[in-house]
């Protein structure tokens, strides 16, 4: 989330009249996130969040991403569901944008998780598993292993100009990764994007999980990888937490399980997951607009993951002593 198209409390209000939803009383940016320009909205009646697409999230891509919500909310998965205007239509403009007014879930994520909330987590994510292997649409991953081939090649001799030999670093873990990247693994809808801050909780209970516009289909392990980069690390890449693993990946196997086949690859899904991540901050960094409300964050937290990922031997990245 964060916000890049600046929306008049006029403009707010005027869009606010196509909803069964109260007139507008504060809105307020919110600046975590890359992708979209997302307000936090009070009305007389409730709480929403309005969101105005950008970046690399396609108009395209929209009907697949309120499908999806809609059919986790209806198994009984925690999300926010598109809100319909007056005429039931969720897809809407403003201010040039595609947008769409969305729920609220209450919460709050956390920055340090516990391992009960790691656990927590774990669960959730297996819950959603669950709960999406009945879904019927597709979208491709454009962030999988082609993507990062692209990403590579776009920012070329940048990388050093965030730290001196990093091209080179990351050019050759990333060689190693697609030496050794499975094809054979269970596919589905996986959420490619569950970290702390789109996980809403109330103490150690799971309350929403939000920001799909990663979702996709892709290989259904892939997704535990990317949250425990996201979940078992401190915030800057440095210490990795082996108790958060444990209780993550103990959360993730009580709700869904994990095959002998995927266990066997989550070190290198665990490698892959910090490359993309490197790999799209590092983009960012270079090139998000001087101007825009948006929270830049630190390539360098993925470097270190990946060189820890390459270091833990299998058990050590389960959480074993």
């Amino acid at each position: 989330m964060a916000v890049y198209t600046h929306v008049s409390a006029e403009e707010m209000a005027q869009f606010l009249t196509l909803y069964d939803a109260g007139e507008l009383r504060v809105a307020k940016g919110i600046a975590e996130g890359v992708e979209n320009s997302n307000y936090l909205i009070e009305t007389t009646a409730n709480r929403f969040i309005l969101t105005l697409y950008e970046k690399r999230v396609e108009e395209a891509d929209l009907p697949f991403f309120i499908a999806l919500l809609d059919h986790l909310g209806a198994k009984g998965c925690k999300v926010p569901r598109f809100i319909a205007d007056r005429k039931g239509v969720r897809l809407q403009q403003l201010a040039g944008r595609p947008a769409c007014l969305i729920e609220f879930l209450s919460g709050v994520s956390v920055t340090e998780p516990t391992p009960a909330q790691c656990r927590a987590a774990g669960e959730a994510l297996g819950e959603l598993h669950r709960a999406a292997a009945d879904f019927r649409m597709e979208r491709p991953n454009t962030l999988g292993p082609t993507g990062w081939r692209t990403l590579l090649a776009d920012i070329g001799s940048g990388f050093d100009s965030i730290a001196t030999g990093l091209g080179d670093k990351v050019h050759a873990a990333a060689a190693a990764i697609f030496s050794q990247w499975p094809d054979k693994l269970a596919t589905s809808i996986i959420h490619a994007d569950l970290f702390p801050d789109n996980v809403l909780s109330v103490g150690d209970a799971v309350t929403g999980l939000i920001d799909f516009y990663f979702a996709c289909t892709d290989i259904r392990a892939y997704d535990l990888a990317v949250t425990h980069g996201s979940w078992c690390f401190s915030h800057d890449g440095s210490v990795f937490y082996p108790e958060r693993a444990a209780a993550l990946v103990a959360g993730y196997e009580a709700a869904h399980g994990l095959t002998d086949a995927e266990r066997a690859a989550l070190p290198i899904l665990c490698q892959g997951a910090a490359l993309r991540f490197l790999l799209t901050r590092a983009y960012d960094w270079i090139n998000t607009p001087p101007d825009a409300l948006v929270m830049r964050k630190d390539p360098l937290a993925y470097m270190r993951r990946l060189d820890t990922y390459r270091s833990l031997t299998p058990a050590e990245l389960f959480g074993a002593a």
